[in-house]
């Protein structure tokens, strides 16, 4: 058993109180899990920087805008599948700067297929990457509805050279045992990237969108 294990109770603990010390915001809140590091300094340790996708077995609870980039039949195969936004590679290829922020600001994923991340990198890069939102190139062949289906459960872990990590781990509307292992999930994720035990070199934290951070303890 691996020692985040013990970290389930003191987890649903912590996610319980700060669901109870949200304020009552008429839209579904999210619930938010935070790594912070100690005496890391980022800047000389690259593990701990994330820039990470982590697909959450429980889901996220609400909606998750996955744009898709492409044409013909893997763009008609992604529109069944439910994507949020379609472009093809002309309609891409005529995007203002104007335009491309409000994509990056819809789509929470952008799946690219991989012979327009030309085009679509040089046009839509400069608006997602200030935003975390590096876009995804999907081969030609890919299977667009599964990617799809995939990414609506996936949590984005972003850091630039702070010493600490954040993420959505679901959203008020789940059970606690949802969210739970779902920021298990993520602590895991986090352990095997930086190969170090977690619980000796951080200070873990979640959060509704609108409550204060609750540290999560042992005890």
């Amino acid at each position: 058993m691996s020692s985040l294990d013990t970290l389930r109770e003191p987890l649903k603990r912590a996610i319980q109180y700060a669901l109870a010390t949200k304020k009552p915001w008429k839209y579904v809140q999210s619930v938010e899990l935070i790594v912070a590091f100690k005496g890391i300094d980022v800047r000389r340790s690259p593990e701990f920087r994330f820039r990470d996708a982590v697909k959450l077995p429980k889901g996220l609870g609400k909606e998750v805008k996955v744009c898709v980039v492409a044409d013909g039949p893997m763009a008609e195969r992604a529109k069944e599948a439910g994507a949020y936004m379609i472009l093809s590679r002309d309609e891409v290829s005529r995007l203002d700067k104007k335009s491309a922020k409000k994509v990056a600001q819809q789509c929470d994923w952008v799946l690219i297929r991989a012979d327009i991340m030309g085009i679509a990198g040089r046009v839509l890069g400069p608006a997602l990457g200030p935003r975390g939102k590096a876009p995804i190139p999907v081969p030609p062949n890919a299977d667009i509805a599964a990617l799809i289906k995939q990414y609506k459960e996936t949590t984005r872990l972003y850091s630039r050279d702070q010493p600490f990590v954040a993420c959505k781990i679901g959203s008020e509307n789940m059970s606690v045992d949802d969210l739970v292992e779902n920021a298990l999930t993520v602590l895991h994720h986090i352990e095997n990237k930086i190969k170090r035990p977690l619980l000796q070199f951080s200070r873990i934290y979640v959060k509704t969108t609108s409550s204060p951070a609750i540290e999560v303890t042992l005890g």
